[in-house]
């Protein structure tokens, strides 16, 4: 009896085993017409399983997911082309700080009917308490219906946490090029940005800071207009009015930003303290920030002055090489760097290219410009329904996504903050998770 238990035992293990190496078989081998990608995870000390990561094909668009199995190991069969990997993950410690790790491939090749390997060693970042909440950088339609207006762009800074915020030597920067559909000379022959991997982001043409110490208390947040810090809705009706003695606004026309149509001068209801400075390097008369797809850079200069980093010349880089002023960019440590986000224009979808690395932002997010449209950030919908005081204040059935792109917490965040509620946002370092574009910016609600 024991000995065709055994027996029986034993088969079952053999014809397990066909099984499952018939399945991995089918799975991995590439038929005639496509190719297998092969990804594989590192840089995670514990588990590694059941991570997505997402393969995206570079001239169609084309997005794919996968799973990591208990190896951290995913599998994709696609047709050939160029393509770009990418995967997020958030993990907690003991004492309950959060980091996020991600992982970018650079550009892949797949042939047909070949296999191609790959490893992402995941890098972390600490999540900040501190975040870009919302860009508004694409203009708006004129109101004749045919031209457009440009000069009302803005960001909005928020506190994800219950305590205050208090920041020295704050500064914005934008990663170059502009455009991310413009041609990017910083990239290596195997599809890397030349800088991955050397502690800095280059920020190009010259960066913005606030000449004081910014306090921003508990879920609360802070306007600060890039371009035209007037009422614009006076000649443009579909454009935001920054006539607010609680905004903030980038106006330094002694720093060599001086192109009126960029910067009128403010309203007067916006205060002169709350004028940022500017540290030009670059070449122009005006911060020539992307109105279709730009990479804004939120950091913080430690133990020097944004001025003097600035004009330091060692920190000095440039954009795809040689020493053209135009091109000129300044290399800030990653470990200054607070928040950041990577935009793609929708009308240049099969051109885009990553500039930020996996570590500042593994991701992007989809705009559309000229239409009034914002690039704003997800809910954390589990985080925000756990605090006590949101009790009957939050409101769902969100709708103002677009084409598709909309926050999978279906919580409203303008309406809910503006019912008492206090918003948690999602903050992955990953703006393909973290972010939607938003039919219409948050300040015309």
């Amino acid at each position: 009896m024991k000995t065709i238990m055994r027996y029986v035992t034993s088969y079952i293990i053999l014809l397990t085993s066909y099984i499952w190496l018939a399945s991995c078989s089918n799975q991995e081998a590439p038929s005639v017409s496509t190719g297998v990608v092969t990804i594989a995870l590192t840089g995670i000390d514990d588990d590694l399983s059941g991570i997505d990561i997402e393969l995206r094909n570079i001239s169609t668009g084309s997005q794919f997911v996968e799973t990591t199995n208990e190896q951290g190991v995913a599998t994709f069969n696609v047709t050939p082309g160029l393509y770009e990997a990418s995967t997020s993950q958030t993990r907690f410690t003991a004492s309950n700080e959060y980091y996020s790790y991600n992982g970018t491939s650079g550009q892949l090749t797949v042939l047909k009917g070949q296999q191609t390997a790959v490893d992402i060693t995941m890098k972390r970042a600490v999540i900040s308490r501190l975040v870009i909440k919302e860009l508004y950088c694409g203009g708006c339609m004129a109101d004749d219906g045919v031209t457009s207006f440009f000069y009302d762009k803005y960001i909005v800074l928020y506190n994800n946490s219950a305590e205050p915020a208090s920041y020295d030597n704050l500064c914005f920067g934008m990663a170059a090029p502009a455009n991310a559909q413009a041609t990017n000379n910083n990239y290596t022959a195997d599809g890397h940005l030349n800088y991955e991997g050397e502690g800095f982001t280059p920020l190009w043409n010259g960066i913005w800071y606030f000449p004081a110490t910014l306090t921003i208390e508990p879920y609360s947040q802070v306007v600060i207009n890039i371009h035209g810090a007037i009422n614009n809705t006076l000649s443009y009706s579909n454009s935001v009015n920054f006539a607010n003695p609680d905004y903030y606004c980038m106006f330094d026309p002694e720093s060599g930003y001086s192109n009126q149509r960029y910067c009128p001068t403010p309203s007067e209801e916006i205060p002169t303290s709350h004028y940022l400075k500017a540290a030009v390097y670059g070449q122009g008369n005006a911060w020539p920030l992307s109105n279709s797809s730009p990479a804004i850079v939120l950091f913080q200069t430690k133990d020097v002055a944004p001025a003097d980093f600035a004009a330091n010349t060692a920190n000095y880089w440039y954009d795809g090489g040689g020493a053209n002023p135009v091109k000129r960019c300044v290399k800030v440590p990653n470990t200054w760097i607070i928040n950041a986000i990577e935009v793609f224009s929708s009308d240049y979808s099969t051109q885009c290219v990553k500039r930020l690395t996996a570590d500042i932002d593994a991701g992007f997010v989809w705009m559309t410009n000229k239409k009034g449209h914002s690039v704003y950030r997800n809910v954390d919908r589990q985080a925000t329904e756990m605090l006590q005081e949101n009790k009957d204040k939050l409101v769902y059935n969100y709708v103002l996504g677009v084409d598709g792109s909309t926050d999978p917490s279906g919580i409203d965040a303008e309406a809910s903050r503006n019912n008492g509620a206090h918003i948690i946002y999602q903050n992955s370092n990953n703006a393909t998770n973290d972010f939607h574009e938003r039919q219409t910016c948050s300040l015309r609600n």
